[in-house]
């Protein structure tokens, strides 16, 4: 049952806009009450025009904001006598109705109104709720769904048949109200509930008794059989789960690609595989959307993928499937598209295998995730309406409609623009350090999801930290990760391909260094140098090879190599061995990876101190001995030394690395930058 949250403490006072963003963000907190993005809720009262004279108004939610979380500043103020006087007219365009209500706004500097703002005005009522409840989405959806209503709510409510929102379908709420007298609530057929209130409190309680009803009855019957015609097969236990799904994964959001990059998600929730694993999960999810409102985030229907347990065959039969899919999709628009439609990707947003879970696709995790929450909603519509009578959708040309609608595709104009990372993922080893938080945090506001590999577990969970709250949860996670370490490199990769799909950045930058005359040169820091400078290179760009040859889609790797990989430094003869090791695998990986679309190139910073843990440990002191001065002059020194007498910070690190892994340099491959401030020594040539 949806739990009443008023609390008369907390809320504030009458009639105010403020206690219309509480009982918004009251109804927005529980998605089985009201989808991301959808429903709406006003308030009429009184205000000042421009004038300074007393005007009735109605304060409505504005177009492209969500209930759980929108402000005051999200709701827009109208003249209410300008808006009641259009339920005269016979007809009025989509076009005509938003240039009216335009003229309609108390003040331009708020939001466009909600698309059904007359709805709210035609209705003579203080306080109205629209919403998207679970509970009475299933029976607007099911069949027989008005027989339903009247068994729960009796005559009580006014049921309208699907109309996409509008100046008719508000004009046919308000008659049907009006010719109601005992109209205590409105169910719009695959759609939603409205109800209203003399309170702000009324209504909001009213919404909530509506949908416990609701969800008593259908649980009623619902409890006398299994849940979508029972289980078809067992569950796969969830270790077997996570290895196929991080195997496939990178070819699957390859495909998926081939129009624009996305980003994926998984999920194997229980509500997820008691769907898929059962006997009408077919039938059920090609039936069609479950509410208007998921469309263009779910699109009309799921990809369902029926697999036989063959591992050999999965990865191909899931690509096939999505190629099929694409095609259809693309017939689909052909079929009803205007000519200044323009199609989306027509790859699916929603893909089901049974078995394995549910994997969404979206331009980012906030975009796959929300997909993700839709398609959650629609699980249990299709629950609750498939136990109470059968599901039902709307047809291929009424979703068309929702989905290509201006009025919608508005709303998803507000999103503020890509930026030139936003579809990708990058893992950056030594992420916690100087130059790798830099990296981390640059990426990150150019767009980029963040994998922040570590030994420095506490470090790089406080640099993942920082960046989800910045930018958003889910935008950056870490791994510990010793790039010496095959098992842990590997199980590092699964982890960022079960998260976003894939990877398609790679900063190789985890480092150590060290400093001794060459016969105090031990075997064993010789060894400690190629492990983790030369070895470890290899090993993490490997697997990042292996992932982004899978995906097709190119992809950039960034070795951080030093003044050093081409200047034979004193007293370095282990480190500066190495480093030039780097930048020569770089280019390695540069030839065998231009048919694949993968590049490799390399940044060769020198005596970058702020932040780096190795100018922190015995190196600092080892490098001023090289050179008979004190520890405190090292930072001097090294500017003096350079053309430019410049120092060099983590940023500047990051930007070099930036500019390898953007647009500007995908015709560049195998090459070497020097951000050293001009060290004349270590000019290439």
């Amino acid at each position: 049952m949806v739990q009443n949250l008023w609390n008369q403490l907390n809320r504030p006072a009458v009639n105010k806009v403020e206690e219309l963003t509480y009982r918004s963000n009251l109804l927005g907190s529980d998605r089985r009450v009201c989808n991301w993005g959808g429903g709406n809720t006003s308030f009429k009262t009184t205000a000042k025009d421009f004038k300074g004279e007393e005007v009735e108004v109605m304060w409505v939610k504005g177009s492209g904001s969500d209930l759980a979380t929108m402000g005051d500043h999200n709701f827009t103020a109208l003249k209410l006598s300008d808006m009641q006087q259009l339920i005269e007219r016979d007809a009025m365009t989509d076009e005509e109705m938003v240039a009216y209500l335009e003229h309609c706004m108390l003040s331009k500097k708020q939001p466009r109104p909600s698309i059904e703002t007359l709805l709210h005005a035609f209705l003579p009522y203080k306080h109205i709720d629209h919403t998207h409840p679970d509970a009475i989405i299933s029976i607007c959806c099911a069949p027989n769904g008005k027989e339903i209503a009247k068994k729960i709510f009796g005559d009580s409510f006014v049921w309208v048949p699907y109309l996409r929102p509008g100046f008719l379908l508000s004009k046919i709420i308000a008659e049907g109200v009006q010719n109601n007298p005992n109209a205590e609530l409105v169910l719009m057929e695959k759609h939603g509930l409205v109800v209203w209130g003399n309170t702000a409190e009324e209504s909001y309680t009213r919404t909530i008794d509506v949908i416990n009803k609701a969800e008593a009855y259908i649980d009623s019957i619902a409890a006398t059989q299994e849940p979508f015609g029972g289980q078809l097969i067992l569950p796969i236990e969830a270790e077997t789960r996570q290895r196929l799904l991080s195997k496939v994964l990178p070819g699957v959001r390859g495909v998926a690609s081939k129009y624009e990059k996305v980003i994926t998600s998984i999920d194997q929730s229980e509500e997820v595989l008691t769907f898929i694993n059962s006997r009408k999960i077919e039938t059920l999810s090609s039936v069609g959307a479950a509410c208007p409102d998921h469309l263009v985030h779910t699109k009309r229907v799921p990809l369902f993928i029926e697999w036989n347990g063959n591992e050999d065959t999965l990865e191909k039969v899931i690509q096939e499937k999505i190629t099929a899919y694409q095609s259809e999709y693309e017939a689909y628009f052909n079929r009803f598209a205007n000519d200044d439609d323009k199609m989306f990707n027509p790859s699916p947003r929603v893909i089901l295998i049974r078995g394995l879970g549910m994997i969404t696709t979206g331009k980012d995790i906030q975009a796959a995730e929300l997909s993700q929450a839709l398609y959650h909603r629609a699980i249990s519509v299709m629950k609750g309406a498939d136990a109470i009578g059968g599901f039902t959708s709307l047809s291929d040309e009424e979703s068309f409609a929702v989905e290509y609608w201006p009025l919608e595709l508005y709303k998803l104009s507000l999103a503020p623009s890509e930026a030139e990372f936003s579809r990708h993922v990058a893992l950056i080893t030594g992420g916690a350090g100087g130059i790798g938080s830099a990296t981390c945090r640059l990426l990150a506001s150019q767009g980029a999801h963040i994998v922040i590999a570590d030994l420095n577990k506490e470090g790089a969970e406080k640099v993942a930290a920082e960046l989800n709250q910045k930018y958003g949860e889910g935008r950056a996670f870490s791994v510990v990760m010793d790039v010496t370490d095959e098992a842990q490199i590997k199980e590092a990769f699964e982890q960022t391909v079960l998260k976003y799909g894939g990877v398609d950045i790679l900063v190789n930058n985890a480092g150590l260094a060290t400093s001794s005359p060459l016969e105090e040169t031990t075997l064993q820091e010789w060894n400690l140098n190629m492990n983790v400078l030369g070895t470890g290179y290899f090993l993490v760009s490997r697997e990042a090879f292996t992932i982004m040859k899978k995906q097709l889609l190119g992809g950039s790797m960034i070795f951080i190599g030093s003044k050093n990989s081409v200047y034979a430094g004193k007293n370095v003869s282990a480190y500066s061995s190495v480093k030039a090791l780097e930048v020569h695998l770089a280019r390695c990986i540069a030839a065998e990876g231009g048919d694949f679309g993968i590049r490799a190139n390399s940044v060769l910073p020198d005596a970058v101190l702020q932040g780096s843990a190795i100018w922190g440990s015995k190196w600092r002191e080892e490098r001023a001995a090289a050179y008979n001065i004190h520890p405190d002059e090292l930072e001097n020194h090294y500017k003096d030394r350079t053309v430019l007498k410049e120092n060099i910070y983590p940023i500047d690190i990051a930007e070099a690395i930036a500019f390898f892994a953007s647009k500007k340099a995908a015709k560049t491959t195998g090459c070497m930058v020097t951000v050293d401030g001009g060290v004349a020594a270590a000019f290439t040539r």
